[in-house]
């Protein structure tokens, strides 16, 4: 089976009572290995009486599709040769989905249940679950039936919330997973590395697992503990690449939110779940994902010896940074909210629009295969190209332009909000369908004016350019 360009991602869970607004939240950087992958954003729409069945151009797995699908939010390759990875969304009955995040099992376990070629990969999971599904726990138990009939191809971290619960995934080896709900006053982040640790099998309201899991460690000797059933030490890695790649991630995520606690960025034993020291706010979780050691020594952007050592959870290759939101419904009536950053998160804004709708705008779904600023996944790559070009003259007037818009976006969501109360049904969808074209053209428009504002500026930034001295 061909290697897929989609593996590698950061993903961040927030429980409603760590989120300063009861929100529940879950989050990711899609990453790929090429820096210029271009995605699509749209709502797919609802259909009923369909017979298709779906044939994966990644690897063939084909499945029988249900009749039924709920619309939801979709964020495909824009190129889908490879397949469709859709990605993340919020369907309309207000659950979420977000996969996938790459995970790594051990040699150990995959000699005893080795991965499946044609099984369930990321390019289908959210094809194949998120339209068909009514809570976040249902989402475990349809994505864990698809595994035992088609086994997986690869280890993905998959994430799943609704209004009430959140649930991470872990999918290990071919047939083997297991699953944890988000404590409502934590918060996790995970990095390309399996991460869940005990498992209390005697409390199936807070974990779930694949079956005979239990009896498939126990025949095969494979839990090096004595005591315990800590997953990510029976299924995990612990390899050099980790220590790199992977958990300098979690340790500067969990540094942001716990900074008073002090932890090696290089340690195998970072814990998954965190109680946060404040509470969590939506533009917390922008920074994370928008984060690149800033302020230490191992940032990219800066200059010193260890500039390079880690992997930065903000990157060049990142093409779809999501947030996806469910506010209380005691609060609001609209249903979740996406908030979307394309091009480098560092540089680029995230742009809340309303699942409760049937489109978000023409310059999401319109993605040339070159360079066009009609689309607004080019012109976030642009922005993010002009800052770093000059990045000490420009990245103070790009974080002042993030930071108006960031305070305009959170205006309007709470106008849109206050404005919709009186409003239900399609009259709603409706109307939270036109404010995804205003929020659409409202950062266009402001994208567009700060661009041209930096290149005006870096004209005079010029290396080709020469000063008379008067006493010649």
């Amino acid at each position: 089976m061909k290697q897929h360009k989609h593996a590698a991602c950061t993903s961040i869970m927030v429980g409603k009572k760590a989120a300063q607004d009861g929100s529940n939240f879950i989050a990711r950087n899609e990453d790929n290995f090429v820096a210029n992958w271009p995605k699509r954003f749209f709502v797919q729409p609802a259909v009923k009486n369909r017979h298709e069945t779906y044939v994966s151009p990644y690897n063939k797995l084909t499945v029988e599709l249900p009749e039924k699908a709920y619309r939801y939010t979709s964020s495909p390759d824009a190129n889908q040769d490879e397949g469709w990875y859709e990605e993340d969304g919020i369907n309309e009955k207000n659950v979420g989905m977000s996969a996938t995040e790459s995970v790594f099992a051990n040699e150990l376990v995959l000699a005893y249940d080795p991965l499946i070629p044609e099984g369930v990969a990321e390019d289908s999971m959210t094809t194949l679950v998120l339209p068909y599904i009514d809570s976040a726990r249902q989402g475990v138990e349809y994505l864990g039936k698809l595994i035992e009939k088609y086994g997986s191809a690869e280890g993905n971290g998959v994430q799943f919330f609704d209004q009430d619960e959140i649930w991470y995934v872990e999918l290990a080896t071919g047939h083997h997973w297991v699953a944890i709900r988000i404590p409502d006053d934590s918060y996790a982040v995970a990095a390309n590395q399996i991460g869940i640790e005990e498992i209390d099998f005697n409390d199936p309201d807070n974990f779930m697992w694949s079956k005979g899991i239990q009896e498939f460690v126990a025949d095969n000797n494979l839990n090096p503990d004595f005591e315990g059933f800590n997953f990510r030490h029976i299924f995990g890695t612990d390899t050099k690449q980790d220590r790199h790649y992977n958990t300098p991630r979690v340790w500067y995520g969990q540094k942001m939110l716990n900074p008073s606690i002090e932890q090696d960025p290089e340690s195998s034993d970072l814990p998954f779940l965190r109680k946060p020291e404040k509470k969590i706010s939506v533009e917390d979780i922008q920074a994370v994902l928008a984060s690149h050691y800033n302020e230490t020594e191992f940032d990219p952007m800066g200059e010193g010896k260890n500039s390079k050592k880690y992997r930065a959870i903000s990157l060049s290759r990142t093409a779809n940074s999501h947030i996806l939101q469910l506010p209380k419904s005691s609060k609001t009536n609209v249903g979740g909210i996406e908030w979307k950053a394309l091009g480098i998160p560092s540089f680029s804004p995230y742009v809340p629009f309303f699942t409760n709708a049937s489109d978000i705008d023409e310059t999401y779904s319109y993605v040339p295969e070159k360079l066009d600023m009609k689309s607004a996944y080019w012109m976030y790559e642009t922005l993010a190209m002009i800052v770093e070009s000059h990045y000490t003259e420009f990245v103070e007037p790009n974080l002042d332009y993030q930071k108006k818009l960031a305070q305009w976006a959170r205006r309007k969501v709470f106008d849109v909000e206050v404005a919709a109360a009186s409003k239900s049904g399609e009259e709603l969808t409706r109307f939270l369908t036109e404010q995804n074209h205003l929020i659409a053209e409202h950062f266009n428009e402001a994208t567009k004016e700060h661009i041209a504002d930096l290149i005006t500026k870096g004209t005079e930034l010029s290396k080709l350019t020469f000063k008379m001295d008067p006493n010649l």
